[in-house]
């Protein structure tokens, strides 16, 4: 009795709470809660919850449990949560120009491309040339405030550089991936060309949210597939069929026109006036040549048919004897 005494009273404080909750509230975070699922939804498809047959035994944390065939699977609520993290430290950035973004994977390259175009962030794709954060002589001397890595292991001289001058360091880790300088860190799989792609989607869509230029009432109209690398043939393809069809008249395979030929014949030019139908009365077409054309025997009168050629002669082993008198007899 002691007990229910004491629960009631929070649970009818609970219950009030609850009702006085505006239902603008509950929507928002029914909207919350479909999108992280739709998010969760998207990165399964793309494969981003499967790790490697190696892990770190600082990703641990983030590991779910282990396939039977040695995967390590990561647990994709942590993946969700640190990409809100992460979107967060982003917009605390005033100038999007002072957060780089790198990716010397080249699965990554394109989305780091469409991440900057859609923040305004400056982008460093490619090989990354050492002292680019250290060395202020060189040409390409940058000073961001935050550093976005794609994999810290292939990333790892960026990661060093940034370290060195106190620049906080967001990267997406598998679980082979060393943890060393970096801040924050994003579970998932980065070594697959949707999974990349899929991430930076997510967490261009978050910063943008969070800046307030997508909203409910002002969705995100961008496909997630221009986060995708696309093969350099694919790419050359595409462009050779655009060409060929850009080529091709419009009229069809034969340019009419170019032909001296019009594209069309009016057919009231071509009727027959009502006034000049008397003028054909009676009007008979040439009777067609009856054997042949007329004067030709004449013509051919004195000449005999040519003779037949003589047979080849058989030359033992199934060879024929090649004719002496036609091309390459002086050979």
């Amino acid at each position: 009795a002691i007990l229910q005494q004491r629960t009631e009273p929070s649970v009818l404080a609970f219950e009030r709470d609850r009702e006085r909750q505006s239902p603008v509230v509950l929507n928002l975070a029914k909207m919350a809660i479909s999108q992280k699922e739709a998010d969760i939804q998207m990165m399964l498809a793309a494969s981003c919850h499967l790790g490697t047959k190696n892990c770190n035994h600082q990703m641990e944390r983030y590991v779910y449990r282990r396939r039977q065939d040695g995967l390590y699977v990561f647990n994709l609520g942590k993946t969700w949560e640190k990409l809100q993290m992460a979107a967060r430290v982003i917009c605390a950035i005033e100038n999007p120009q002072d957060i780089a973004v790198l990716s010397a994977r080249p699965y990554g390259q394109r989305a780091v491309l469409k991440f900057a175009q859609y923040t305004g962030s400056k982008t460093l794709p490619g090989r990354h040339t050492p002292g680019t954060f250290t060395n202020q002589i060189t040409d390409k001397y940058e000073e961001p405030r935050l550093l976005i890595l794609t994999d810290p292991r292939t990333d790892t001289q960026p990661c060093r550089e940034a370290s060195y001058c106190n620049l906080p360091t967001i990267a997406f880790c598998d679980t082979d991936s060393p943890l060393k300088n970096v801040d924050i860190a994003i579970p998932a799989n980065n070594k697959g060309k949707h999974s990349i792609g899929v991430l930076y989607y997510i967490l261009c869509r978050m910063v943008l949210q969070m800046r307030g230029t997508v909203s409910p009432a002002n969705p995100w109209d961008v496909m997630v597939d221009l986060f995708f690398y696309r093969e350099p043939e694919e790419t050359k393809e595409q462009e050779e069929s655009a060409a060929a069809a850009a080529a091709q008249p419009a009229g069809g395979e034969f340019p009419v026109a170019d032909m001296g030929f019009t594209a069309g014949v009016d057919p009231a030019a071509v009727a027959v006036a009502p006034g000049a139908a008397g003028a054909f009365a009676g009007y008979e077409g040439a009777p067609a040549p009856v054997g042949g054309m007329p004067g030709f025997e004449a013509a051919n009168a004195g000449f005999d048919a040519a003779a037949a050629p003589p047979p080849q002669m058989q030359v033992p082993g199934g060879f024929q004897q090649m004719d002496s008198t036609g091309f390459g007899a002086q050979y």
